[in-house]
Formats: structure tokens, sequence, C-alpha cells
């Protein structure tokens, strides 16, 4: 586990502290000071945490490696394994961004911040 935790920190600065799937902001130690800087409640701000997101799931023989491990918010992270089926990181990534735009995921923060679109 301590590996995982030093390759999403490492992930996490790579990303700019940005969410692999929505880009957006996460927070990795103090939600109290995120949620004030966002102008967003303690319950939304808990949203942005930062996970450890397996690309292939452990389940599926994903390995606890670099190149399987990406930082992604709590609420991207927990709504990608909660299909019958996950999509692929790439559709995946597609999908929030598309709802993002229609303001259909957790989008009191995309209002109040811009989020970097995926090329």
């Amino acid at each position: 586990m301590r590996n995982i935790s030093k390759i999403k920190h490492a992930k996490f600065s790579l990303q700019n502290g940005l969410c692999f799937y929505c880009r957006q902001p996460m927070w990795r130690r103090n939600h109290e000071r995120f949620a004030e800087q966002y102008a967003i409640s303690l319950n939304q701000a808990r949203y942005f945490q930062a996970t450890a997101e397996h690309l292939v799931a452990r389940s599926d023989g994903g390995l606890d490696v670099a190149e399987n491990i990406v930082a992604a918010c709590w609420y991207c992270n927990n709504h990608r394994h909660r299909a019958k089926q996950a999509l692929s990181p790439d559709r995946y990534a597609r999908k929030v961004v598309a709802r993002l735009r229609r303001g259909k995921w957790h989008g009191f923060l995309a209002q109040s911040t811009p989020f970097h679109q995926s090329s």
C-alpha cells in the first residue's frame, strides 16, 4: 500500500494536481482549505480528494505499478467502477468531459474553475 501512495503523490504532481478524468483540481491533505479556496462546501470538497486510480483494475490483473496508476478525484474514481463493466480510461475520460460540459458531473467546481479539455 505504501508504494501505491508514493505513486499517487508522484502522479498528482505530474498531473499538476488535476484529476486524470475530469481535469479538475484535487486536494491531498486539507479539504477545508480546498473548500474555502473554491467557495464550496466541505461535503463537495470531499469529491475532489486525490485517489490512486488503477487504469486496469487489480481485479482484472492490473498491477500496482506507476504505468497503471494515475491520480483521480474520488468522484471520478468511484463512479468509473460503479458500472457493470468499467469503461476504458479513454472512453471514461471522454464521457466525464462531455458530462461536465452539460453540467451533469460534479459541476459545482466546474462552474467556478474552467476545466482543461482533453485532446
